[in-house]
């Protein structure tokens, strides 16, 4: 049923796919890497992260990236997925070992690799230190804060959402969607538009409030296309955190129900990211360009989710793929 819903929002949706055409050169390339660093990946881990497809999500959303730049930016997609799993999964979340976390990520990203933390070591480090390698080279300082802000955001939502389900408390449909918006690292994928086409933005004009909306639009996009295909695993294991499930709980609602109130909801903030991302002003003939390359990189984001979500392994929807 989610399937069928799934793919009918993707072939309406307005944006046009594009994938890098050394996505599946970076994704052997970065299996191989992986090992090289020490992750522990047996032969079915190593299948799961290859037909996981972690270098073809970032080929979908940086299709223009230099395949040095595609391997960076995979990388790190992966580091977020595989913290992802760290503080997610089956088990009871540890809200303090995901501040430790965090406190040691954010160490590095300030500081650079030679500043040490005790919540964050091994291989998981590693991979962070490669993958930060040539954005910390390239980019200018108020990037890499802003980058850094970026994460802390992500990863205290992750700690919250821990918090809240060790509490054993579900959210409301309001208070769930703004720590989505935190937990999904589109907010991280943003900055990174900007080393993907090597023109950073002065740091007004992200924050501009059409700009803003349209993130925030984005965010909510791909963050609620993904809850419809992750839904049956978070009712095993997500304490709520789902739209789907906020919904069936706060209107008392079947959960197929909820399903087609989301799929719904979905659409009609689709049309209004169209009719914004048309409507953004112009910011003046230096930085125009610049600024449309990033709107193509936020909608690269919804886009590259969505098909991503469907073929990737991750999801069971591509899991047959």
């Amino acid at each position: 049923m989610t399937e069928a819903v799934l793919r009918s929002l993707q072939s309406e949706c307005p944006i046009v796919p594009r994938l890098s055409p050394y996505a599946d050169g970076v994704q052997g390339w970065l299996v191989d890497q992986l090992d090289r660093l020490g992750l522990p990946l047996d032969a079915a881990a190593r299948e799961r992260l290859a037909r996981a497809g972690f270098a073809r999500y970032a080929g979908r959303l940086f299709p223009d990236a230099t395949e040095p730049d595609l391997r960076v930016l995979a990388a790190l997609f992966t580091w977020f997925f595989l913290v992802d799993d760290a503080c997610d999964g089956l088990g009871r979340p540890d809200p303090a070992r995901i501040r430790a976390l965090r406190d040691g990520t954010l160490t590095l990203l300030r500081d650079g690799p030679r500043a040490r933390h005790p919540g964050f070591a091994g291989p998981l480090r590693r991979l962070l230190v490669q993958a930060w390698r040539e954005p910390r080279r390239r980019m200018p300082a108020s990037w890499r804060l802003r980058f850094a802000e970026a994460v802390a955001h992500h990863l205290d939502g992750a700690w919250r959402e821990a918090v809240a389900k060790a509490a054993g408390r579900p959210p409301g449909v309001d208070e769930y969607v703004e720590l989505r918006r935190a937990t999904s690292a589109a907010y991280v994928s943003y900055p990174l538009i900007e080393f993907a086409i090597g023109r950073p933005l002065p740091d007004a004009v992200p924050g501009h409030p059409p700009l803003r909306r349209l993130a925030d639009l984005a965010n909510d996009l791909l963050s609620w296309f993904n809850d419809i295909a992750s839904l049956d695993r978070d009712r095993a294991t997500a304490g709520g955190h789902n739209l789907v499930l906020a919904v069936a709980a706060e209107r008392g609602v079947p959960v197929a129900t909820a399903v087609d109130l989301v799929a719904t909801r979905w659409r009609t903030e689709m049309a209004r990211f169209v009719a914004l991302r048309a409507a953004v002003p112009s910011f003046g003939p230096a930085l125009d360009e610049s600024v449309t390359a990033h709107l193509d990189g936020v909608a690269n984001a919804v886009r590259g989710t969505v098909d991503w979500t469907l073929e990737s392994a991750r999801y069971p929807a591509g899991a047959d793929r």
